[in-house]
């Protein structure tokens, strides 16, 4: 190893770190040596969880930075690039993108209930979909993504599949698959991966939000031929699979990480 490539540190991004998938994986790629820069959006009543876990990934003895901010943000994006400047020569050896922030309003109803906004349709998408695109962008012009670096997006079973409400999420999600796909085929010359994950059914703060979420648990659990829900960790042990390696070749993919609940449900 050059003595470039030994002065070089590596750093997982989380977006989207504070519960569910992205906390699971910071805890996974911090016991594996990676430093963590998490960005979450949280209000104050949740900063004491939000702590603990800071305070668990250093006992690691990895270096931990946490922003509390919309990852949408362009000003405050650009506040992650300029602090990750001053680590000296960095690569992000994993980029996780977990925003779970959308609109769960019907597209067509005569009821009272309201229908879904132009304004919300657009938030989904930037916030589950284009902000991927756009973090990518600006991490790869600075530099931080180099050789054997992979990006990581969370999708779910809903990319090809509808639920009541989810409308405007499963369109993001669908739209997040076929980016990772375009930023495989642009990144690839680089030998940087990316691929989206196909959590199955996992019972997060995420979920709890959606309408009818008791019903999605109950049928997945009679479905999963493993007779449970996927946990976080279970993705975060993926991640760590697949991102901790050097080889690149896979990219491009949508993968199931769901014990084989997709394809019997």
């Amino acid at each position: 190893m050059s003595d470039n490539k030994s002065r070089r540190s590596d750093w997982a991004v989380i977006l989207g770190v504070s519960s569910g998938f992205g906390a699971a994986t910071a805890r996974a790629l911090a016991k594996r040596g990676l430093n963590i820069y998490g960005v979450h959006l949280d209000r104050r009543s949740a900063m004491k969880k939000v702590d603990a876990l800071i305070a668990d990934l250093r006992k690691e003895g990895v270096e931990v930075v946490f922003h509390n901010m919309s990852a949408t943000d362009p000003i405050k994006k650009e506040e992650v690039i300029r602090e990750l400047e001053t680590k000296g020569d960095i690569r992000v050896k994993i980029l996780l993108h977990t925003l779970a922030f959308g609109g769960l309003r019907p597209f067509i109803t005569r009821g009272a209930e309201q229908i879904i906004t132009q304004k919300q349709i657009d938030m989904t998408l930037d916030v589950m979909a284009n902000s991927l695109v756009y973090w990518v962008q600006d991490l790869f012009k600075a530099g931080f993504l180099k050789e054997g670096s992979h990006i990581f997006a969370m999708t779910s079973s809903g990319g090809h599949s509808q639920w009541k409400n989810y409308g405007a999420i499963s369109g993001a999600k669908a739209a997040l698959e076929s980016y990772c796909r375009q930023l495989a085929l642009e990144l690839s010359p680089h030998k940087i991966a990316c691929n989206a994950l196909q959590a199955g059914v996992t019972d997060t703060p995420a979920l709890r939000k959606i309408p009818g979420n008791e019903e999605m648990i109950r049928h997945a659990l009679r479905v999963n031929p493993a007779g449970r829900l996927t946990l976080p960790e279970d993705i975060a042990k993926a991640i760590a699979m697949l991102g901790l390696s050097e080889d690149t070749w896979l990219t491009g993919n949508t993968i199931r990480v769901d014990g084989g609940e997709d394809i019997t449900g």
